[in-house]
């Protein structure tokens, strides 16, 4: 059983023998004792002041007199105002790490088939540009999440919605076919995404060149964008596409397996991946059956053009275009579409989308129309709101100028990270294809840990050399202390040290090596939490946490060259089981934590 809740039952007895009242086990609040103060659990009293009819302070006086002669798990207490700190006594930390020990992967829960299915989605990308900056935070997120959710027991589906269709991907298709002299991914050397990205920025070049040329011939920017030719041809191909036209459906399937082989290189880099894919080029259709079939029962109206509208003002928000009056449909449409596909696909229980908060409303929406066409799920959908990604001004910046390209970035943190080690001698002496290894692994551990550590409410600033260095919240100091645990354990073996399979309750242990095992078990409190709240940041700073109270226990005391045997071990257990926790934490994040560096 838990320390807190041997404790928990110990204030029951507490109280009952005080007071001669029983009180629920709800009522009893521990926390953690702050740094500042002694003990390692801080009893909240006040919720016992009416029974005890005492004072705070002479309340929380009595409770730890009478658990310090009654409770064998107590050591010692002290009083401060309101709250009872507690010491708990070293036999229980002992019996709590071989507890720990004994399980084969502390801190996280498998799911079973009666287990509750989450879908998650994330990712979506559009197929006429790469990915970028800000789709490395979003896919982090999304398969941080994912793993966050399996380690608390949960069925998982990951999947992705790939935007595979409408007006901007006929901008790319219309350039290429323009302009394009049937440059291919192997003509140009240029990995798929990243060909098709330059057409659709070479479309908008071509765009904005005829509304200006327009307007200076006295038309309005209305007026000129009305008139646009080239606009007018990308929505003709669009129609044509949906309508089936076997020459623009053959151009859009050649130039989307050109992205996807792109975007799958990108994935391999980030080390994400999906269960499932939907392409909106296969639910949007569903999604326009199933507002049509809305429009036929009165839920939704349609308007002059032919266009089709759903009214929520009395939900407060305003009218919602559907379909345009040309019959097309809007992201609305195809995310109703998809939605349905997905629940008609899985016995989903909870349906979460990784998608940035400047689509709060359109998920806001989503939830009403779903549920007004009477889909049961519609209340339940989750939209994993987070913050915006930026890097410094002026850092990085893609080939196009304008995003930071996600690829760019990947080789440039490897780069980065190989510089940085190199410069510190934690390359030397090992082969060129262990150091390429080591860098890929650090550069994007250095990634990975400084997007995941930001509450993903917050927006944030991505410093690409910050997050290489080796010292703070980062993800190379945390990959560092892993390794330097192994080489610990490492070198207890090759001098023929075995630990004991039970370490012996009675060995005197300091504080420090008390509040580190204290560290240790938080895990599973903190995995649970992290699922509970959605918050893979919960994770990355308990792990930055421990890590950072090991290192000040790494140099405070021997370990390897302690002459007490009992210590000795005690010491190699606990710094096994913290390289234990570090390794599935960090594998929580989607981060490699090595053996060496």
């Amino acid at each position: 059983m838990k320390i807190e809740s041997r404790l928990q039952e110990a204030v029951v007895k507490a109280i009952f023998s005080l007071y001669g009242q029983t009180v629920d086990l709800n009522q009893i609040s521990l926390q953690k004792t702050k740094k500042e103060f002694e003990g390692h659990l801080t009893l909240v009293v006040f919720p016992f002041l009416k029974i005890s009819k005492k004072n705070p302070e002479q309340t929380a006086q009595e409770i730890g007199e009478w658990l310090q002669a009654n409770a064998e798990e107590i050591s010692s207490f002290n009083v401060i105002k309101g709250f009872l700190n507690l010491s708990v006594a070293t036999s229980c930390w002992l019996e709590l790490l071989n507890d720990i020990r004994s399980v084969e992967s502390y801190g996280v829960c498998k799911a079973t088939a009666d287990s509750p299915l989450v879908m998650i989605e994330y990712s979506s990308p559009n197929t006429n540009k790469p990915l970028h900056l800000g789709h490395v935070r979003n896919n982090l997120l999304g398969f941080a999440l994912s793993e966050v959710l399996k380690a608390n027991g949960k069925q998982v589906v990951k999947t992705n919605i790939v935007n595979d269709r409408g007006i901007h991907i006929c901008k790319s298709m219309l350039a290429w076919q323009k302009w394009g002299n049937g440059e291919t991914p192997e003509s140009s050397g240029k990995k798929g995404d990243h060909l098709v990205g330059d057409y659709y920025v070479l479309f908008d070049k071509h765009y904005k060149a005829e509304i200006a040329e327009l307007q200076s011939k006295g038309l309005t920017k209305e007026a000129s964008e009305a008139q646009s030719l080239i606009m007018a041809e990308a929505r003709e191909m669009l129609r044509k596409w949906e309508a089936g036209d076997i020459e623009v459906v053959s151009l859009w399937e050649k130039m989307n397996s050109w992205v996807y082989a792109g975007f799958d290189e990108t994935y391999k880099k980030l080390g994400v991946d999906f269960d499932k894919i939907y392409y909106e080029s296969q639910t949007y259709l569903d999604g326009k059956d199933t507002v049509l079939d809305g429009l036929k029962k009165g839920i939704f109206y349609k308007k002059e053009d032919g266009s089709v509208w759903a009214d929520l003002t009395a939900e407060g928000l305003d009218h919602k275009l559907l379909l345009r009056g040309d019959g097309t449909s809007v992201y609305m449409t195809q995310d109703i579409g998809t939605a349905k596909l997905r629940f008609d696909d899985y016995p989903i229980n909870t349906m979460v989308y990784v998608v940035g908060n400047e689509q709060n409303y359109h998920f806001q929406v989503l939830s009403i129309l779903l549920d007004k066409l009477g889909f049961d799920f519609g209340k339940g959908l989750v939209h994993f709101s987070y913050g915006m990604v930026e890097l410094p001004e002026g850092r990085m910046k893609s080939r196009e100028g304008t995003v930071v390209d996600a690829d760019d970035l990947v080789d440039e943190m490897v780069a980065t990270a190989k510089e940085t080690s190199q410069e510190l001698g934690k390359l030397d002496g090992i082969s060129t294809e262990e150091a390429d290894k080591i860098s890929r692994t650090v550069g994007l551990g250095a990634l990975k840990y400084f997007i995941l550590k930001v509450d993903p409410k917050k927006n944030m600033t991505f410093n690409p050399k910050e997050s290489i260095d080796f010292n703070g919240n980062t993800g190379p100091f945390i990959q560092y202390t892993h390794a330097r645990i192994c080489s610990v354990i490492r070198k207890a073996t090759d001098l023929g040290l075995s630990v004991p399979a039970v370490l012996s309750a009675d060995i005197a242990l300091t504080t420090k090596e008390e509040n580190l095992i204290q560290l240790v078990a938080d895990y599973a409190v903190v995995v649970k939490q992290a699922g509970d709240e959605y918050n893979p940041a919960l994770i990355a700073n308990y792990i930055y946490d421990l890590v950072k109270e090991y290192n000040q226990f790494y140099h405070d005391y021997t370990i390897l060259k302690e002459e007490d045997q009992s210590l000795r071990d005690f010491r190699l257990v606990l710094s096994e089981e913290v390289a234990k926790v570090v390794k599935s934490g960090m594998s929580l994040l989607g981060i490699d934590v090595p053996d060496r560096m």
